[in-house]
């Protein structure tokens, strides 16, 4: 049965773990949760990211024998949830660790947040409300 305490995990490629990682950890505040440590031919290096004690995280894989290039659309988002307005100083640490303002393409996150592009070109919307769901 699938309820509010199910664990979800989204995985997606990454080209750049380390990249991937400044951005979420120290843009974002994520918690590193498990990565691989060597090397082994043959599998994934892995980066799982999350809130300490989450139901979800982020796993990023790369592989470097047949990387793949990741390919996020405008409207590929993980949206956040504030509940308050966007601080600019969460914006300007998600910048300085390799994001990038972008507009969003749907005009309702431009309305109620801010949206910024990882270093892999996915979108995180940071969102002033609340989920009401």
């Amino acid at each position: 049965m699938i309820d509010s305490t199910t664990q979800i995990r989204v995985a997606r490629p990454s080209r750049d773990l380390a990249a991937a990682e400044r951005f979420y950890v120290a843009g974002l505040g994520l918690d590193v949760l498990w990565r691989t440590t060597e090397r082994v031919s043959g599998e994934h290096d892995l980066l799982m990211l999350g809130p300490a004690g989450g139901a979800w995280h982020f796993e990023l894989t790369h592989d470097p024998e047949r990387p793949l290039e990741p390919t996020p659309t405008v409207d590929d988002c993980f949206v956040v949830y504030l509940g308050a307005p966007v601080d600019q100083a969460l914006v300007d640490r998600l910048v300085a660790a390799g994001g990038t303002r972008v507009p969003a393409h749907n005009p309702y996150w431009d309305q109620h947040g801010v949206t910024v592009a990882d270093p892999d070109g996915y979108r995180l919307v940071l969102c002033a409300r609340r989920w009401g769901g």
